[in-house]
């Protein structure tokens, strides 16, 4: 059984998680994709939950076996990536596949699926606010977040390349964005 899928890609501190998770709560018949990855599990995180967690070995035969939709080493020996058993699993339960990804694997997946996905980026109001949010979070250190902001400028090249760009300077208004554009898209028959 086929379905659809809808990907989200955004820099990161644009909202795109909190979207996700707000359209995973309305009455779209939307399952998460779990990503995979070879880093360790975390104290809190719940293989098949949080993350499908693969050795680095096992990453490097899927790759090899052709088992990713798309998958990026992050950095040396850490592998994430979307595998392709995660949306046949969401189809045959009858669900819709949405996706939180980076934005070269959205692109990807998009290419992948053609038009039945549907492609959302969601957009900072500008880098500005961008860094506020992020120093907002206090997580980031001066180094850390000189390399998020030049990530983003990067990332927001690649804003054409999706089907739906949604600037995230008011959320509750990014979020019926969102909810109006997913309405149309997955009623399409």
């Amino acid at each position: 059984m086929d379905g659809k899928v809808v990907i989200f890609s955004a820099p990161s501190g644009a909202g795109k998680t909190t979207i996700v998770k707000e359209m995973l709560n309305q009455e779209f018949g939307l399952e998460f994709s779990i990503s995979a990855c070879s880093r360790p599990k975390r104290e809190n995180e719940v293989d098949g939950k949080d993350y499908y967690f693969l050795s680095i070995d096992d990453f490097k035969k899927k790759i090899e076996n052709d088992e990713f939709l798309e998958w990026e080493e992050v950095y040396k020996n850490q592998f994430y990536g979307t595998l392709r058993s995660e949306v046949d699993r969401i189809w045959a339960k009858g669900k819709d596949v949405i996706f939180d990804v980076d934005v070269v694997g959205g692109v990807n997946i998009k290419n992948i699926f053609e038009d039945k996905a549907l492609a959302v980026f969601i957009m900072p109001p500008s880098i500005d606010v961008l860094k506020a949010r992020l120093l907002g979070r206090s997580t980031e250190d001066e180094e850390s977040l000189k390399k998020r902001l030049l990530k983003a400028e990067f990332e927001m090249t690649y804003a054409d390349q999706f089907d739906v760009q949604i600037i995230n300077d008011d959320l509750e208004v990014a979020i019926d964005e969102a909810q109006a554009r997913l309405f149309t898209f997955l009623s399409v028959e």
